[in-house]
């Protein structure tokens, strides 16, 4: 399902990257020879159909992203309030707690001083 979502992700980016070459923040670009309403062919709201694409597109990113993330979380096994991250920390500080308790030297060099 992550994979699924990762490729709907990319190709939904791939849209944005086009639909935003396409806009010009100025009016212009490619949608400028549609805009005028004297064409007997032309269409009066491409503008503002390219920028609701545009933002729709963005949303549907941001909550498959988030959709990815949870599926994710799921797929890997941690459970709701845990981190990788803090485990990580936590043996690592162990770690340092078991060095710091060995003797750095041994009791026979101690004695022959």
């Amino acid at each position: 399902m992550v994979l699924f979502l990762t490729i709907l992700i990319v190709l939904a980016c791939g849209l944005v990257v086009l639909l935003v070459l396409v806009q010009n923040s100025k009016g212009g670009g490619l949608a400028a020879g549609f805009t005028s309403g004297n064409q007997v062919m032309g269409a009066p709201k491409t503008a503002d159909f390219l920028e609701k694409a545009t933002w729709s597109l963005m949303a549907i990113i941001v909550v498959m992203s988030v959709l990815a993330v949870g599926f994710n979380l799921k797929r890997s096994g941690v459970q709701e309030g845990e981190s990788q991250i803090s485990e990580q920390v936590q043996e690592a500080a162990s770690e340092l707690q078991q060095q710091a308790a060995t003797p750095i030297f041994d009791e026979g060099e101690a004695d022959a001083e």
